[in-house]
């Protein structure tokens, strides 16, 4: 796929020809040209404007689009140049777009009929937004209604094990861009959970970010504070907040995975914790309020955290004390998975794909165990 001056280059790729084109400025001036698909979104997002067809702004990873039609062509429109972003057909990886600017992607030509389009964010975009425009089709009469959303809804909030960083790698060692290059949310344990169950997914994560210190106490918000935010992750001062993409999510079930950044490296001076025990009494409180900030905004959910045996086994003895601090207090829907037997196999030792299967199936066979989770029919 490969960006265009002013004509279009067909690329044939599994019966379908995809071209990329960039816009004149006329043609993002304004309502874009071409009647808009009603959208299906998974993620948060922020509108551009009024108009759904001015599109969507996107920063959290596992962001996914979804929309219907009917015909032999689709244009995709999009401002994206942080990302890369798999392209499906009718349950079908047609392509993968990397970095692909501001422009138009054309599929087709399509068999006649009634198709669906599907793309998904594989990569992490902390530092930078992105624009998703949206699906469009030259007549209005090829307009479908957008895919119905599952009533089963599960939020995945964590850190760089929760994003999937690295996880296709095949080497521990990764120059250069290779760690955005082999990162796939899309195979991380959360997609692959909620895939399972055929559920709605939100993916709320940020490599290195701890609940109260970063990785080797390195500045930015730590995850509960860029949580409260809709856009730039990696900042107070510009921020927009949740409130501004107005949605209807209530998960039924979140799972969250924070410590490994608390506690995987050293203390060093300035830090604001003289000891390991003034660190310890930090996060157990500071994450004890976020679930309970989680538990009034979702009064109906269901909490899994998590946490590997890593670092002698002070992540996973931190949670489960968090776990027994929200039970005395009252909360009765909270339990705790370990995340143990991990090989590691990714990117700057993180979890690789088979890592992020093992973990699924854990959450997998634990859902399945309780039923009273989902919706009943």
């Amino acid at each position: 796929m490969r960006l265009l001056p002013v004509f279009l280059v067909p690329v044939f790729v599994a019966g379908a020809c995809l071209a990329f084109t960039t816009s004149s400025p006329e043609a993002h001036a304004g309502v874009p040209s071409g009647t808009a698909l009603p959208l299906h979104i998974g993620g948060r997002v922020v509108p551009v404007g009024d108009d759904p067809a001015l599109g969507y702004t996107h920063q959290w990873p596992g962001t996914y689009f979804e929309a219907r039609f009917k015909g032999t062509e689709v244009h995709m429109r999009l401002n994206d140049s942080v990302n890369k972003l798999a392209i499906y057909v009718d349950g079908r990886q047609i392509d993968t777009a990397n970095r692909p600017g501001e422009g138009d992607i054309l599929l087709g030509p399509l068999k006649p009929g009634d198709h669906t389009i599907r793309v998904e964010k594989l990569t992490e975009s902390a530092w930078t937004a992105a624009q998703f425009t949206g699906f469009f089709v030259s007549d209005p009469a090829n307009v479908l209604p957008a895919p119905e959303p599952s009533e089963r809804q599960i939020e995945f909030i964590g850190d760089s094990y929760t994003v999937g960083y690295g996880n296709t790698s095949t080497s521990r060692t990764c120059p250069g861009e290779q760690v955005w290059a082999t990162t796939n949310t899309q195979l991380a344990f959360g997609p692959l959970t909620a895939k399972h169950f055929k559920a709605e997914y939100r993916i709320n994560a940020i490599s290195g970010r701890g609940v109260v210190r970063n990785y080797n106490g390195a500045s930015g918000l730590h995850l509960p504070q860029a949580y409260l935010n809709a856009l730039n992750l990696s900042g107070p001062s510009t921020s927009v907040p949740a409130s501004a993409a107005k949605d209807d999510w209530k998960p039924q079930i979140i799972v969250i995975g924070l410590g490994t950044n608390d506690f995987t490296t050293p203390l060093h001076g300035g830090e604001i914790w003289t000891t390991r025990e003034e660190l310890h009494a930090d996060y157990e409180k500071t994450y004890v309020e976020f679930v309970q900030d989680l538990r009034a905004a979702n009064p109906g959910a269901y909490f899994i955290l998590m946490a590997t045996d890593q670092a002698n086994g002070e992540i996973q003895s931190e949670v489960t004390k968090v776990v027994a601090l929200l039970k005395a207090a009252g909360e009765s829907r909270v339990d705790f998975i370990p995340m143990n037997g991990l090989g590691f196999g990714g990117c700057d030792w993180h979890p690789d794909v088979a890592d992020d299967q093992r973990v699924a199936d854990s959450l997998i066979g634990y859902i399945d165990g309780r039923a009273d989770l989902w919706p009943q029919p």
